[in-house]
């Protein structure tokens, strides 16, 4: 249990950099892969751009962290509904991509699960989706809020002040730029505060069946513990 005197230094310690909280919108485009049957998205995978297995994994849980039902990446989603293959979409929607610290290795998995499917399903390879995949990519325009925060009580404040787009923006959408390893709150908490067990804690919320706004009150309640 921490110290009257620990707990007075961590509320009294000011970062050597202050906390901008930033928000953002993204432009979707379309990319030069499409596939028409699963064994065109099968090769799609192997040649889209990193960005694009971030859009269709990571960022549309964007999307679906406004519903608790139906499958977390559009992968599976074009699985079930587009190709019917129930099974194969169950095995894409059961990825947890909190496993993965790397783009790659989340598409080598999706592209090992699409494989095997298909070497035991060789009908489905060819077979004519009902409508077609167009492999996306995101890009972002960032748009500076008026948040900043200089310390902890600052950050937490920030933190609850902001909109969800912003969450998103440094909690979701920054794993790109991080290579999956961390998030802006994180790199923040322990660059800036010197406080990486906190920081760790933070990386660990839950991004994958919790919602938006449930992440930023797990968030929140972590700092404010800290405090």
């Amino acid at each position: 249990m921490a110290t009257a005197q620990q707990l007075s230094g961590k509320l009294q310690r000011w970062a050597k950099s202050p906390f901008y909280f930033n928000t953002a919108a993204h432009l979707l485009r379309i990319e030069r892969e499409q596939a028409k049957n699963l064994g065109e998205l099968l090769e799609g995978l192997r040649t889209c751009s990193d960005a694009s297995i971030f859009q269709h994994t990571f960022r549309t849980l964007q999307d679906h962290h406004f519903i608790r039902e139906g499958f977390s990446n559009d992968f599976a989603h074009w699985a079930f509904e587009s190709c019917n293959e129930v099974a194969l979409a169950e095995r894409l929607a059961s990825l947890d991509i909190r496993a993965f610290t790397s783009i790659p290795a989340l598409r080598g998995q999706i592209i090992a699960i699409i494989d095997r499917y298909l070497k035991a399903n060789s009908r489905a390879r060819e077979r004519a989706a009902m409508e077609q995949f167009y492999f996306c990519a995101s890009d972002t325009i960032v748009i500076p809020t008026t948040a900043i925060a200089r310390n902890l009580q600052e950050f937490a404040d920030g933190l609850e002040k902001v909109s969800l787009h912003s969450i998103y923006y440094h909690f979701i959408d920054a794993r790109l730029r991080l290579k999956l390893n961390s998030n802006d709150f994180s790199v923040w908490l322990t660059q800036e505060m010197d406080l990486g067990a906190l920081a760790e804690r933070v990386n660990r919320v839950d991004i994958y069946t919790s919602t938006l706004q449930d992440v930023r009150r797990q968030i929140v309640r972590d700092i404010r513990f800290a405090m």
